[in-house]
């Protein structure tokens, strides 16, 4: 990677909070430009300071944070802009975990993350499933709330048995006839 410019990123969640501390602390770690979020919370979708960044960085720059979370909602979300970096040959930098991608041992450290994340993926995954497969076999209805109520299905399959059609099934139970069609159908009932 050539050598390129120091390029910081400094953001803080509330417009009453300061910025000073991380500008103070990327202009000491020589960074040339400096981009700004100001009252955005993390978990925001966008940032435009860091998008800005994003797009002002080439390859041989460095991107610092003056902390990890300045820079990420969540691990996954750090990871997945840490990838973008390195996809785009920029360097990573964050100076309170003194993490940098420029060099073989912070490579490692974001390796050794982002396998801890994909396991935190797998481990919520796996979890989710038994959670579901559990509350099956208690007898709990999963998915969204029926939109038939039992008077409604049982009226539906009388007039279905009437020879009732139906689109006039769907008008007398006020229901799209598709919902009708699913609901016999669902019931054996249907075409």
């Amino acid at each position: 990677m050539r050598p390129g410019r120091r390029v910081g990123y400094a953001r803080v969640s509330t417009d009453d909070q300061n910025l000073d501390l991380q500008i103070n602390a990327l202009r000491t770690a020589g960074c040339d430009v400096i981009f700004r979020d100001q009252g955005l919370s993390g978990l925001a979708i966008r940032r435009p300071g860091l998008e800005e960044a994003l797009l002002y960085l080439s390859a041989g720059d460095v991107l610092i944070v003056w902390r990890l979370d300045r820079l990420g909602r969540s691990l996954l979300d750090l990871l997945g802009t840490i990838e973008k970096l390195h996809v785009g040959e920029v360097g990573f930098r964050s100076l309170t975990e003194t993490i940098d991608t420029t060099n073989a041992t912070g490579r490692l450290m974001f390796q050794i993350m982002g396998a801890l994340a994909e396991f935190e993926r797998s481990l919520i995954a796996e979890r989710t499933r038994a959670g579901l497969n559990a509350a099956k076999q208690r007898g709990v209805r999963l998915g969204r709330p029926s939109l038939v109520n039992p008077e409604q299905l049982e009226r539906a399959r009388m007039l279905s048995s009437q020879g009732t059609k139906q689109r006039d099934i769907a008008l007398a139970l006020g229901i799209s006839p598709s919902t009708v069609s699913r609901i016999l159908c669902a019931n054996g009932e249907g075409p």
